[in-house]
Order: structure tokens, then C-alpha cells, then sequence
């Protein structure tokens, strides 16, 4: 099975791009938000996600660990193949869609191609338990091109860690510190500190 490949951008089509791995050519399926960041002749490196049918074997490429991992948890959904699943994540980044299905948003989730009113609220109510451990994770750091890491959005990520493990250390279920903390997020921002968000959380628990 094929996790990872990384190569250079021989081709970019509507759904898919090509990656040319010493000499040989990967067709990738790939959603629209990670081929708008993508240009031909750039190094790329993908984690991949291989599916081996009788009559052929497909490969999905993601930009992070966690979005392919937001890809396998959207395909346990009933109605959710590989399809729907990377018109989820072509409009919505894995932060923006646990911040949605924390606050029960499913109409940011129903504009995705292929997702209708009913379907998305499917997805908001059957992933809503997965939502704190996966808002958190949808802050992770992504890796600069030389391997480093983004020191602001590593702090942005604690922040909002620390702010939901405190509300659930006063009593609130994961799944209320979550929604809460994606709420003030929401308002005040990324760059909010860990006491800022738990200030306004615990005054939006209050309402």
C-alpha cells in the first residue's frame, strides 16, 4: 500500500493531479482546495490514502495526516463515499470542519458539491462526539517547505487545547468545551490566548 509519495507536479486536472516520482507518473485524486495550492514543475509531497478495487487501485492525496484521517472518519458516514468526502474537504479546511460539526453548522457542511440538507446534517449529528478531539487536531501545525514548524500556530493550537482540557476539568462534557472554544475562536480570533478563550467559552456555556 502507498502512504506517502513525493515527487514533482507533472499535471494538474480537475480532480486529480499527476506526480512524477523518479521518473514514473502517480495519478493522485486530489480535492479542489489542495490542487489550488499546487503548481506544475513544484516539488509536492502527499500522504496518500490507496483504495485496491478488483478492477483498479485509486489513490487520494492529502496535505496532511490529518485531513486524510478527516477523509476515512467522513466515509464512515452512511451516504459518504471518497466522492463527497473530497467535495467536503475541497471547501472546507479540517479546522473549519470540526469547528462546524462542534457548533452543529451542518449548513457550512451541505455546501460541499454532492452534500445535500440532509446528508450534511447526517455528518454534523454522527461526528459531533469525534468533533472535540478533532477540533483541536484541526489546529495542528503544518510543516514550512524546509521542515520547520509555524511557532504562531503552534501556540494558537495550545491555546485553544488548554482552553477546552480546562472547561472539561470544570465539569463540561468535551463536546460542550469544544463547541464553546470553536465559538470563541470564532469571535476573538486565532490569535487569542488560552485565558481569553476560556473566558468567553465559560460565557457561552452561560447562556
Amino acid at each position: 500500500m502507498i502512504g506517502k509519495l513525493r515527487g514533482k507536479v507533472d499535471t494538474i486536472g480537475e480532480s486529480f493531479l499527476i506526480i512524477d516520482v523518479g521518473g514514473v507518473g502517480y495519478e493522485v485524486q486530489a480535492s479542489a482546495r489542495a490542487l489550488r495550492n499546487l503548481k506544475v514543475g513544484e516539488d509536492v509531497s502527499l500522504t496518500i490514502d490507496t483504495h485496491v478495487r478488483e478492477d483498479a487501485i485509486r489513490l487520494f492525496g492529502f496535505q496532511s495526516e490529518l485531513e486524510r484521517n478527516w477523509f476515512r472518519t467522513l466515509q464512515t458516514i452512511q451516504g459518504v463515499g471518497a466522492k463527497v468526502a473530497l467535495g467536503v474537504l475541497g471547501i472546507m479546511s479540517p479546522q473549519d470542519l470540526a469547528n462546524a460539526i462542534a457548533l452543529g453548522n451542518w449548513a457550512a457542511v451541505e455546501e460541499a458539491p454532492g452534500v445535500g440538507k440532509k446528508l450534511a446534517q447526517r455528518i454534523v449529528a454522527e461526528l459531533k462526539d469525534k468533533a472535540p478531539a478533532l477540533s483541536v487536531a484541526g489546529l495542528h501545525v503544518p510543516s514550512k517547505p524546509d521542515g520547520g514548524a509555524q511557532p504562531r500556530a503552534a501556540a494558537h493550537g495550545h491555546a485553544a487545547g488548554e482552553a477546552i482540557s480546562a472547561l472539561t476539568n470544570l465539569g463540561y462534557n468535551p463536546q460542550q468545551a469544544a463547541a464553546a472554544i470553536a465559538a470563541a475562536m470564532g469571535e476573538l480570533g486565532e490569535a487569542a490566548d488560552t485565558a481569553a478563550l476560556i473566558k468567553r467559552g465559560l460565557k457561552a456555556l452561560a447562556r
